[in-house]
């Protein structure tokens, strides 16, 4: 196994894939067996060590005693004879490591924007006049080239300034490009328009106000976000690192 796969387990545990992204990897799991089988230790150590954190009397204990059995068990004597291992075993064993890795950091360190921060590969509805435009900003967006795209945004919007899709991805770029109070300023004017984008304008925000540090202002953005919409969940574990 590879570290960029229990990544991938991590983010699909987490709800951070995009649709397309979870079908893949579902299907992936139906089709390597050995993938599937590190997927499940790791999934299962991820498990054991959430309900023992839950149920442990403070963080500082928990520490403590990880400390304790980590000791205890790498300090074993090793026997002369050791019987050869199987891959498999390897595998299990790395996938409960990396577990426990990424369950101490999500635990122990404060969430950052680019936890969150996954725009996915956007598809733009626009008029049919600006098709060489349009295919010029997916292109650099979805490249992360920020700068471009925001500027091929700008353009099309002078010929559709009500496109409210345009808008938003604008205000993403903006705030990659760390143009914060323009970028605040139309997701606001978003959220106050009833649109389909209205609850995206709202967790973008909060990811806004996260990036500039201001993690008070997120939460009070995160707790208007309705229960109906698609990154609701997200919302709640952002709220609950940050409280």
């Amino acid at each position: 196994m590879q570290d960029q796969d229990f990544i991938l387990f991590e983010d699909y545990l987490s709800g951070h894939l995009s649709l397309e992204e979870k079908q893949a990897f579902e299907t992936r799991l139906e089709s390597d067996a050995l993938f599937n089988e590190a997927f499940e230790a790791y999934k299962e150590t991820s498990g054991f060590l959430e309900h023992h954190i839950k149920n442990t009397a403070g963080t500082e204990a928990f520490k403590a005693n990880l400390e304790r059995v980590s000791s205890a068990y790498f300090n074993k004597q090793v026997p002369s004879k050791t019987k050869r291992m199987n891959p498999w075993y390897y595998s299990m064993a790395a996938a409960a490591i990396l577990a426990i890795g990424f369950f101490i950091a999500q635990q122990f360190s404060s969430p950052v924007y680019d936890d969150f921060a996954n725009y996915g590969t956007i598809s733009l509805t626009v008029r049919g006049t600006q098709n060489n435009l349009t295919t010029k900003a997916e292109t650099a967006f979805n490249n992360h080239n920020y700068k471009d795209a925001e500027r091929y945004f700008l353009d099309m919007l002078e010929t559709d300034k009500d496109n409210i899709e345009l808008q938003l991805y604008r205000a993403v770029s903006l705030v990659e490009l760390n143009k914060y109070d323009e970028a605040d300023k139309l997701y606001n004017n978003i959220i106050q328009t009833p649109s389909v984008y209205k609850n995206k304008a709202i967790w973008y925000l909060a990811l806004s106000k996260l990036k500039q540090g201001d993690e008070e202002a997120c939460v009070n953005v995160l707790k208007t976000l309705p229960e109906e919409a698609e990154d609701y969940q997200q919302a709640q574990e952002l709220i609950k690192k940050l409280d």
